[in-house]
């Protein structure tokens, strides 16, 4: 089989699109024929060699994409020819996948290949984000950092769904076209005095400010009302500054830290959580900007461009 791999760590030149060996099965795993894969941050990371990889050189990186049931390897809950996505397993960057069974989620026949490898990640993450590390009530007021990016477009959407008002802060005034097209009530740009416009909207703060951001933390704390609440879950624009639990006490803030793979634990909550999300999206209550797709083969000018930090939706490699 071909695969998008690399065998050293850097720049997106280390890439190599080659012919490996096909998987070989375990008892507990199925093989998938890749139709659509998600790419994301994290496999940048695992490039430049400072992000957790599995197996051994050439490394595959990719944990999420949708396609076929090629060997059901005697489960009976699979058959070839079934359509099937994952959200947490490695090596997806080829054209062919070894996939626990307890990974594996039955694809809805309304639900793309591509709308899998576009959603899954980012919008699981924007799902435990809302209705796990924080609850989201109807009447709230909740402030998106890098709204405008996968999971800040489907977060806004279900907290919209869920009854609240979002204000979103993005880099630049056509990704504040797309945050208000996806539901935003307000968006704001970093290069503005953001925290003092948050205020005229909010004078006591936001119930909750999910900062993706990581430098921005203190300065979400700032817009947080007392008693609120700031989820931490991405450290995009580098490392935050350390918090004082004094400023925690005196204000009875929360600071939540959140890691999808913390609630993706079983078999039953990856399936619950994922059907949760396709039964939105069949309903039309979420909608996904289209994808921009690349060739596997293309892997390296589909990472540049991510690099590039010029998209706003998800980038997806079809085999």
């Amino acid at each position: 089989m071909k695969a998008l791999t690399f065998s050293s760590f850097g720049n997106s030149d280390v890439l190599e699109y080659i012919e490996i060996p096909n998987p070989q099965l375990k008892n507990d795993e199925i093989l998938i024929e890749m139709k659509a894969i998600g790419l994301n941050f994290a496999d940048v990371y695992r490039r430049k060699g400072n992000y957790h990889l599995k197996g051994n050189p050439p490394f595959i990186a990719g944990y999420e994409g949708a396609g076929i049931v090629v060997d059901a390897n005697n489960h009976p809950d699979y058959k070839v020819g079934d359509r099937v996505a994952f959200a947490d397993a490695p090596f997806a960057n080829a054209e062919l996948v070894a996939v626990n069974i307890n990974h594996v989620l039955p694809l809805p026949a309304a639900i793309s290949f591509e709308t899998a490898a576009a959603i899954l990640l980012q919008g699981l993450t924007a799902h435990y984000l809302a209705t796990d590390s924080h609850k989201t009530q109807k009447c709230e007021t909740v402030l998106i950092h890098a709204v405008a990016g996968g999971v800040g477009q489907t977060l806004t959407q279900i907290s919209k769904l869920l009854g609240a008002t979002v204000i979103g802060l993005t880099s630049s005034a056509d990704k504040a076209k797309i945050a208000l097209e996806q539901g935003a009530d307000h968006v704001f740009l970093y290069s503005e005095d953001w925290k003092s416009q948050v205020f005229k909207i909010v004078p006591k703060g936001v119930d909750v400010a999910y900062d993706s951001i990581g430098s921005t933390l203190m300065e979400s704390f700032e817009v947080t009302k007392e008693c609120g609440q700031v989820v931490f879950f991405g450290m995009a624009g580098g490392d935050p500054a350390p918090v004082d639990p004094r400023m925690l006490m005196d204000g009875s803030k929360t600071l939540t830290g959140g890691d999808l793979w913390s609630y993706l634990n079983s078999k039953e909550e990856r399936i619950k959580r994922a059907n949760q999300l396709f039964n939105w999206i069949i309903e039309g209550k979420i909608t996904l900007s289209t994808p921009t797709s690349f060739k596997l083969s293309e892997g390296k000018l589909a990472h540049d461009y991510l690099e590039s930090r010029k998209s706003t939706g998800k980038i997806i490699l079809i085999p």
